[in-house]
């Protein structure tokens, strides 16, 4: 088992261990009360996911308390832990009563029982998995100095999939990572480094995520061979690990399969050869792995096959998988990422923006039931700004995804500070008007709204083999924030952002308040200093870094922004423009439709807007630009000097990592406002009011 365990400098080891680093508890009180009540730990089962519970424990509380608890299957002292699940130990159901009826599937309760004025305490699950998130959730409170009283509680995961994609390839390449290099791949083989994974599903389970995908949905040669008997002895292996942790293992497949593997000529999903194909290699993969979750799909979207070539639907193809996979209990997690990206874009009825909505909502309703559709956030591409994707709370008859971005493709490439939290709640509060007011992403999602019969999230991550996991280490916050939404989307972006402050640095007041300051504001630095009012897009082709206002490879006339000298913007509505905003529910279509109704951090993306129109601030259009360019830079300088004030209260390493990367980004940031606003000042003429310098 490892113990995080760090090749190289072992200065690093403190970033390597992210959000678990089980550093000691400081209030002397509290530590006493806790050795008094957790020296002895009370357990009847042994399954490998409790197995690795108690391992945590014993981790944990040597880190936090210094103390190593006596394990046993029945008491020893008067004080004791007790683990356990309601179906594993009968006496744990009697000391919970009703309270059982409470707990779902993966939920857990954390209880403190008195017995002769003697406390005792016990975290238990429905299942393992409930007990182990039990037991990661009571680790949380103890580390963040949660008093006894504070530690009861009951919770189930709000969201039923609570997922993690990689797009990682077998020759170690991650696309859009920014992190190093893949985990689990090395020279097109799975590596044996199988101490890092376990790390990395501790690090998963931790918070809560139970399902991941390993390998990139743009899948190439050697990833098409993930499910043949070159690799699934490997993946079963990796398998193994996961299931140690709760945690379901999906593989990306190529959905030409059949072809690519030479045993047949075709991949017609109404093809009996080709079903008879699916459904031997999913006995085959399921006899490895008889817990295998299923297949992650994308197809027809960006040079990757699908039924299109046959002439047949979406449906079609994600329901031949799904009749495959379902004898197993497997899923299918269609991809809605789906546009042409060879169409004239010259021709401005066009609008990538409605493509996912015109193809799946005529096929709402027409999916398996094992089938679920991932759908990313926004109708584009996870910029900096845009609006919700209106096929969430569109599909009303099909199991939904919701798909989000932790590596920080167009938001820094970790670079950057950039905390996507806030963006995040944004998303999930926004009201889609499906059933009415307060219909919200957040409902939909949970099947709370539709009652279907799965629901979740899925990200695409930002880990890679870095010490720090995540290049930039403050982005660890995103992994984690990420997480902790989706088992909790009521939980407050500040409540997140205080948490894995507490569990990655310390409780110190000031320096969690200052850490919290910087994260809660950089999504909004970000934003200003790079594309204003959901414009989106303004970057270099190819690698998505870096200002270039006309350099997005699909965008060669402009047609993503649709400068001239006289404005900014597209317009998206029914009147006059490319009919986007119909795409809605009248109530919200009827809000972006009205320039005056439409909210401003939205008003490019649904409406062309002359440079002198005048936004509520009283400044006009162009001089709204120029202005949250220069903030934003002004913004970056205070993250530097924030982080400067707190030199003795981090470790030196750390302090200098992040030094290093926040001293990068005002560098990149002044490059944005200079090369952004030069832009719009050689394509208006318009000074800037305020007589700065316009490069």
């Amino acid at each position: 088992m490892s113990n995080f365990v760090v090749a190289g400098n072992p200065k690093s080891t403190s970033m390597y261990k992210c959000w678990l680093k089980y550093y000691k508890l400081e209030n002397k009180k509290l530590s006493g009360e806790y050795k008094n009540l957790l020296k002895s730990i009370v357990i009847k089962e042994n399954t490998a996911i409790t197995q690795s519970a108690v391992n945590e424990l014993k981790r944990g509380l040597a880190g936090i308390l210094g103390i190593r608890p006596e394990i046993s299957e029945e008491p020893a002292k008067p004080a004791f832990l007790m683990l356990g699940t309601l179906s594993g130990n009968k006496s744990i159901a009697g000391l919970l009563g009703r309270e059982k009826q409470n707990l779902g599937e993966e939920g857990f309760i954390i209880k403190l029982l008195t017995e002769n004025e003697q406390k005792q305490l016990l975290v238990a699950g429905k299942t393992d998995r409930g007990l182990l998130y039990g037991v990661f959730s009571l680790l949380r409170l103890i580390q963040t100095g949660t008093g006894l009283d504070g530690l009861p509680r009951i919770e189930n995961p709000v969201n039923q999939l609570r997922m993690v994609n990689h797009w990682d390839n077998m020759d170690r390449s991650i696309e859009r990572g920014y992190a190093g290099k893949s985990i689990f791949y090395k020279n097109n083989k799975i590596t044996g480094n199988l101490a890092r994974i376990s790390d990395y599903a501790r690090m998963l389970a931790s918070v809560g995520i139970n399902a991941i995908a390993i390998n990139n949905v743009n899948v190439h040669k050697f990833e098409t061979l993930l499910i043949t008997d070159r690799y699934i002895k490997d993946a079963a292996k990796l398998n193994e690990i996961f299931r140690s942790y709760g945690i379901k293992l999906f593989l990306s497949i190529n959905f030409a399969s059949p072809l690519s593997t030479g045993e047949l000529f075709t991949a017609d999903p109404l093809d009996k050869e080709v079903r008879k194909w699916w459904k031997n290699r999913a006995e085959f993969i399921y006899a490895y792995m008889p817990d295998f979750g299923g297949f992650l799909v994308k197809a027809d979207s960006e040079g990757r096959p699908g039924p299109f070539t046959y002439g047949r639907t979406h449906a079609d193809g994600a329901n031949m998988l799904a009749e495959a996979l379902k004898p197993h209990g497997g899923l299918v997690i269609w991809r809605c990422f789906v546009y042409n990206c060879l169409q004239d874009w010259r021709d401005r009825t066009i609008d990538r923006a409605k493509a996912a909505y015109d193809h799946f909502m005529p096929l709402d309703g027409a999916f398996a039931e094992n089938v679920l559709l991932q759908i990313k956030n926004g109708p584009m591409d996870f910029q900096v700004r845009e609006p919700v994707s209106p096929l969430i709370g569109g599909l009303e008859k099909t199991n939904q995804v919701l798909e989000l971005q932790t590596t920080q493709e167009y938001t820094g490439q970790q670079k950057h500070l950039c905390y996507l939290v806030p963006m995040w709640k944004e998303v999930l509060d926004f009201d889609t008007c499906a059933k009415g007011r307060g219909t919200s992403v957040k409902k939909i999602i949970s099947r709370e709204v539709f009652k279907n019969k799965y629901g979740g999230f899925a990200t695409v991550t930002n880990i890679g083999d870095d010490t720090n996991w995540t290049g930039h280490q403050m982005a660890q916050a995103n992994t984690f924030g990420y997480a902790r939404l989706a088992w909790d989307p009521e939980l407050t972006s500040e409540e997140i952002a205080e948490s894995w402050i507490r569990l990655t640095y310390s409780n110190d007041r000031i320096l969690v308040d200052t850490i919290k300051d910087m994260l809660l504001g950089s999504w909004r630095t970000y934003e200003n200093y790079t594309s204003p009012l959901g414009i989106g897009w303004m970057v270099n082709p190819n690698h998505h870094y870096g200002p270039n206002v006309d350099g997005y490879e699909y965008d060669k006339w402009g047609t993503y922004h649709r400068a001239d000298h006289k404005g900014i913007g597209v317009d998206r509505n029914v009147r006059n423009g490319t009919g986007y905003a119909g795409q809605y529910h009248k109530e919200v279509a009827r809000l972006y439709e009205n320039v005056e109704t439409c909210p401003e951090e939205l008003l490019l993306f649904f409406h062309y807007i002359p440079y002198d129109y005048r936004l509520k601030s009283g400044e006009t259009l162009i001089q709204y630009i120029y202005n949250t360019h220069f903030e934003g830079v002004e913004q970056a300088e205070e993250l530097k000097r924030k982080w400067e004030s707190l030199k003795d209260k981090v470790e030196e390493d750390v302090f200098g990592h992040v030094m290093e990367r926040l001293e990068g980004q005002i560098t990149h940031s002044k490059e944005w406002r200079d090369i952004i606003n030069t832009y719009f000042f050689r394509k208006t003429g318009i000074p800037d009011e305020l007589g700065r310098k316009i490069y």
